[in-house]
């Protein structure tokens, strides 16, 4: 009977200890991180510390959003922006993109770099600009456009995606935040530019 019981003691003792790995690597299993949402200034700061590195005269001429699933950039912010930086001194330009979520279309999430190709600064749709004009950001950009149709134009359509594209306006030697309604510019619903700098309404675009 003394032994019997020693038997079922050890059995119990065994059964706890082999169970106690698995309930740990349950616990210890990575869980995927949450979707992150962030403006174009916040995007646009992260990748230039990359850029920098690339090139130490790295400037930036464009900045675009994305939609996705996740975010309809309904608020200014969005998952995944898109960057691309020239160097004078290199005659090169470099095209980064930063994402907060893990998707098909979506690049690496952080930063990651495309591929260098040439840069000419003759090219007016890569105008190279400094980031001190970037004053105001893509959300207060959006606040603008509602006034001006936005907000209508999304009471009848909810769904309806809002993207934002950031370059330079030569002609009018303004930095310009373009917010767009819609999936792409040729198709917009509506497009709203709003100075960069100032953050005043501009015009509706056609």
């Amino acid at each position: 009977m003394k032994k019997l019981g020693t038997s079922v003691l050890a059995l119990v003792m065994l059964a706890g200890c082999s169970s106690e790995p698995t309930k740990s690597a349950q616990e210890e299993k990575p869980q995927p991180k949450p979707p992150e949402f962030v403006t174009g200034r916040t995007a646009f700061q992260r990748m230039l510390a990359n850029a920098r590195l690339w090139a130490r005269d790295a400037q930036p001429y464009r900045l675009q959003s994305q939609a996705s699933k996740d975010s309809k950039g309904h608020d200014g912010k969005s998952a995944i922006w898109r960057a691309g930086f020239a160097s004078p001194s290199r005659g090169a330009s470099k095209p980064f993109g930063w994402s907060g979520i893990e998707a098909a279309d979506a690049p690496a999430r952080g930063v990651s770099p495309g591929n260098e190709d040439t840069y000419s600064s003759g090219n007016a749709s890569t105008q190279i600009f400094d980031l001190n004009f970037l004053k105001t950001d893509s959300d207060k950009a959006f606040e603008v456009a509602q006034k001006h149709g936005g907000e209508k134009l999304l009471a009848k359509n909810p769904d309806l995606n809002v993207i934002y594209f950031l370059d330079w306006n030569r002609g009018e030697n303004e930095l310009v935040w373009h917010v767009i309604y819609g999936d792409d510019r040729d198709s917009a619903k509506l497009k709203v530019a709003v100075n960069a700098s100032t953050g005043e309404f501009d015009r509706v675009e056609k």
